[in-house]
């Protein structure tokens, strides 16, 4: 009868876990919802301030910012990771990591030095194990984005590129294709890509005017002043959108895999529930056999 408690005991623990699992599923089916709506209603504003940002680099050729203006060879560069702060979401921080440890390779293949700044606790887990070289840093990032708060962990990157300390600002973030699919993406946010009216976000989505017309504006109060406001407005708006992204599919991804576990947890009670009456039914046999000769001895 040992075994027979032990095989109890199991199917109580799986139980268990699985109502821890099921309830995470809702509640991350809950946040989903309003995360994803988050990262839709920004994808229009980080599109058009990209678009309107591309068009000025040829609109204005008697100012250059230097967000505009790219270096003739990068020797140093910056890099933003976006991860999640928790973790139980399947693969989503894994696939994210991998791709900003390869092109760390190349970076420094190149001999091109690299500084980090992680926004969220896995990322500046994974960059503090490997030695990296990090700069400033974001975690606790809640279920919403703060400019605030990110704008505070970017200012140290920007402030060296704006210093000519690096020559290239990148965004390591994952890009929402829908509940079941999020796609790692490594994007240059400084300087601008040159003629790039396509959203990093957003594939399908570009601009029918990117070669049909040329672009010329009327500037008030004067053109250094509002081209520096729209590309601060650019960093800004990538940046928040690179982490409502990233929120949006870490809760999908969470979802996923608690539904999945919630699953594997059901079919591995009916396994040991089959196993328990299995085992109760030779235990009952056997007590019948002994009885029965017992008393055919008698």
């Amino acid at each position: 009868m040992a075994g027979i408690k032990e095989i109890r005991t199991k199917i109580k623990s799986v139980q268990n876990t699985r109502k821890i699992t099921k309830a995470m599923e809702m509640v991350a089916a809950s946040k989903m919802r309003k995360a994803q709506d988050r990262m839709r209603a920004g994808r229009p504003y980080a599109i058009k301030v990209r678009e309107i940002a591309s068009h000025l680099m040829s609109a204005n050729p008697e100012y250059s910012h230097p967000y505009l203006v790219a270096a003739p060879q990068e020797r140093a560069v910056g890099v933003v990771v976006v991860s999640t702060d928790k973790g139980l979401c399947g693969g989503l921080n894994t696939n994210i990591m991998r791709v900003v440890l390869q092109r760390l390779k190349e970076f420094q293949s190149a001999g091109v030095s690299t500084q980090f700044t992680p926004l969220g606790n896995k990322g500046l887990g994974v960059l503090t194990r490997i030695g990296a070289n990090i700069v400033s840093q974001e975690t606790q990032l809640g279920d919403r984005p703060n400019m605030e708060r990110l704008i505070g962990a970017i200012k140290v990157q920007l402030d060296d590129y704006m210093a000519g300390k690096i020559d290239a600002v990148y965004v390591a973030t994952n890009r929402f294709v829908n509940t079941m699919r999020q796609e790692p993406v490594f994007l240059r946010l400084l300087p601008l890509p040159d003629g790039s009216l396509k959203s990093p976000f957003d594939e399908e989505q570009q601009s029918a005017l990117e070669s049909k017309y040329g672009w010329d504006y009327i500037y008030e109060p004067d053109a250094k002043s509002v081209i520096d406001d729209l590309l601060h407005r650019y960093v800004e708006g990538l940046i928040y959108q690179a982490v409502a992204e990233n929120m949006a599919s870490e809760q999908s991804a969470r979802m996923v895999a608690m539904k999945a576990a919630s699953d594997n947890a059901k079919k591995v009670i009916g396994d040991l529930q089959l196993v328990y009456n299995k085992t109760r039914q030779a235990a009952i046999t056997k007590e019948i056999s002994e009885i029965v000769g017992g008393a055919a001895a008698v």
